[in-house]
């Protein structure tokens, strides 16, 4: 296929999308413009800059805002571009004007002209706040993820800081809720990249998301979640966070990087937590290559063998350092020696300290009778020491079930399912109200039929009376 006959067909795609979005700012539906979005990222491997410059010509006019005018004159400029003027161009609508650019915005990333994107990002968010409302909440998050985007592999991503902080606050008091959870998760993620841990958990803890946001955004902020509470040590709610991001996010080729990303941060917390991962987890298959090194980390953690985990976190550090996990790595090191004693103390009844020593590969006797200490104050195991004679001497094993750990992990799974259940049940879609008026109509065209049969038997009860009566006279 020749050039001419490919932007042929991409300026009618493209027209195609517009006229959608139109028809969404006319009828104040979020959908048409959601179709147009979908058919837009499906045709980013073919845009070409001379089509959009001349879809943008075609929507310059005196009529439109200065803001919007503005913005199409800056998307001409940073695409190096300068179509004939139309002069038979109509107003530019605020969402047509920021899908344009959108378009600019999506062949400059791919064409890795960062400077020029910076600047586009720039000229385009300043449009939003000009025109808060519903059909441009979908366009206008899409336009802050990339406005981050550019900064982000231009690493500059601090500098977009302060544009994402003034927008939250924005977009909080104009109710633009998927605008609202992109920026919020684009401001976690922004944090964690500088190890600003402290930071986002305040952001987290002094900012609600929006309930009906989509599932990709709200995924995305439970993982940020998850992995501030891994770093501030609250276990048990990282791993509830992580496990429901794993559970939202769509399982496809397209999400599989992020499934990794979270089965990665995931699987440490299930060790930190003095849990084992399922080793069918380490079998799934697009799991199971990304995973190799934390197979190897939780094999040696369940084993309590200390000599083994250093040298799978020495060999693979590298790898755990682009991860982002080394710190919680570091970490596991008072689990290993704690599955280790753990382990020696279901083997034997009676151990002295020196053998612990040995096994567990430690310093002294000393340490070896502090970390047994320390393992029987936390419950790990349930035995003595004999300060005197230098041995640990186990408790008799009991019956897991004359205790209360049954009972907390049906309580465990029971809120699980209430919770599910509960999502579930707000994430149904219900019919708007326009049923109702159908059914005000059916029902007044019921009584008529009621009306009209009852008038139709009373001039037949008439009728037979006035027969009765001509009856008697003769």
């Amino acid at each position: 296929m020749n050039l001419q006959y490919l932007c042929v067909h991409l300026t009618v795609d493209l027209t195609r999308s517009i006229k959608f979005l139109q028809r969404g700012i006319a009828a104040a539906e979020t959908h048409y413009v959601y179709r147009a979005l979908r058919s837009a990222f499906a045709l980013r491997k073919r845009l070409q800059p001379d089509v959009v410059a001349e879809l943008v010509a075609a929507y310059s006019s005196s009529g439109n805002s200065q803001s919007v005018q503005s913005c199409l004159k800056s998307v001409l400029e940073y695409l190096h571009q300068s179509p004939a003027e139309n002069t038979a161009a109509g107003v530019c609508e605020p969402e047509v004007c920021l899908f344009l650019g959108l378009l600019a915005m999506l062949y400059l990333l791919d064409n890795t002209h960062l400077e020029r994107g910076v600047e586009l990002s720039n000229a385009l968010i300043s449009v939003i706040p000009t025109a808060q409302r519903r059909t441009l909440d979908p366009i206008s998050s899409r336009v802050f993820f990339y406005f981050s985007r550019f900064f982000e592999v231009a690493n500059r991503l601090s500098d977009a800081r302060p544009a994402l902080l003034s927008a939250l606050q924005a977009a909080t008091l104009a109710g633009m809720k998927e605008t609202k959870a992109m920026l919020l998760t684009l401001l976690l993620r922004n944090y964690l990249h500088y190890k600003l841990y402290d930071q986002a958990e305040r952001l987290t803890a002094k900012s609600s998301f929006p309930a009906d946001a989509p599932n990709n955004l709200l995924a995305r902020y439970l993982y940020y979640l998850g992995y501030i509470e891994a770093i501030q040590l609250n276990y048990s709610q990282a791993q509830t966070h992580l496990l429901e991001a794993t559970r939202k996010a769509p399982s496809n080729a397209a999400t599989a990087g992020f499934q990794q990303t979270v089965h990665k941060i995931y699987v440490i917390v299930e060790l930190l937590m003095g849990n084992i991962p399922e080793r069918s987890l380490f079998r799934v298959p697009t799991l199971k290559k990304p995973l190799l090194p934390y197979l190897e980390l939780a094999q040696a953690v369940r084993v309590g063998d200390l000599n083994k985990f250093q040298d799978v976190v020495s060999k693979y550090q590298d790898r755990f350092l682009k991860d982002s996990v080394l710190i919680l790595i570091q970490r596991l090191r008072h689990n290993v020696i704690k599955a280790g004693i753990r382990s020696i103390s279901t083997a034997y009844s009676r151990i002295s300290l020196r053998d612990i020593c040995l096994k567990l590969h430690l310093d002294s006797e000393e340490d070896a009778e502090y970390i047994v200490a320390k393992a029987i104050r936390d419950g790990v195991i349930d035995a003595t020491i004999d300060h005197e004679k230098g041995f640990v001497q186990s408790a008799d094993v009991h019956n897991v079930y004359e205790t209360s750990d049954p009972q907390y992990a049906f309580d465990k799974r029971i809120t699980f399912c209430l919770g599910m259940y509960n999502d579930s049940v707000k994430s149904m879609r219900y019919p708007g109200s326009d049923h109702r008026k159908e059914l005000a109509s059916a029902i007044e065209a019921i009584k008529r039929e009621r009306e009209l049969a009852q008038e139709l038997e009373n001039e037949d009860y008439d009728g037979d009376s006035d027969e009765d009566a001509m009856d008697e006279d003769l």
